[in-house]
């Protein structure tokens, strides 16, 4: 059954958690320059998992399902010719799927939607069993056979409270926890990268559109 309403003009909503890991060797500076500074090797490679603890598109009910992605930037995030592929939870029914795939593509408009500028090839989307467990501050993360990461926060003065950096207009989310991946391995359209060790982002999220 397809979706009603054209597509850019159905209200949705996500709330969750999203997590990064890139092949950056330090802390992402896309999330303070806002893609102005190139990443720490000049491109960005990224693997990426979220959690929607609640969320809708229309009518349908998104809530508990899981996304894994992949990005490659061939430069600094702003000037585009972004390639993507997007993992979608195998659990979800036809409509959830188009949704989601209406979202993750920038196709639904709202916080997504940027994605419609700068992503200049999707490289395909696919359904796969994408789990998304928190075990203390560690997050794990499978897409398949596709994506396994381990992301855990990096530790501050105060082993209580994670290293956040707060108030940034970064599109994800105000508030990015700096992390690193204790595993970080993805193969997946010819891509087979290995990032342990390299930096990663955990960010809670409350995304909406078309507007």
């Amino acid at each position: 059954m397809a979706l009603d309403g054209e597509i850019g003009t159905v209200p949705w909503t996500i709330k969750g958690e999203l997590i990064l890991n890139c092949n950056c060797t330090v802390f992402c500076p896309c999330v303070v320059s806002l893609g102005k500074h190139p990443p720490t090797e000049g491109h960005c490679q990224t693997w990426g998992g979220v959690r929607i603890d609640s969320g809708g598109y229309g009518d349908l009910d998104l809530s508990g399902l899981n996304i894994g992605l992949m990005i490659e930037i061939p430069g600094m995030m702003g000037r585009g010719n972004w390639k993507v592929a997007l993992f979608i939870d195998d659990r979800s029914t036809e409509d959830q799927y188009e949704a989601l795939v209406n979202i993750f593509s920038g196709a639904a408009k709202g916080t997504t939607g940027l994605f419609q500028i700068l992503v200049g090839e999707i490289l395909g989307h696919e359904r796969q069993p994408v789990s998304y467990e928190t075990e203390g501050k560690t997050r794990h993360i499978t897409v398949g056979r596709k994506i396994q990461g381990v992301v855990t926060p990096v530790q501050g003065k105060d082993a209580d409270k994670d290293l956040v950096i707060t108030n940034t207009e970064y599109w994800m989310g105000p508030d990015i926890t700096v992390a690193s991946a204790q595993k970080g391995k993805l193969r997946a359209y010819g891509r087979v990268w290995d990032f342990d060790g390299r930096s990663a982002e955990i960010c809670q999220i409350d995304w909406h559109g078309p507007r």
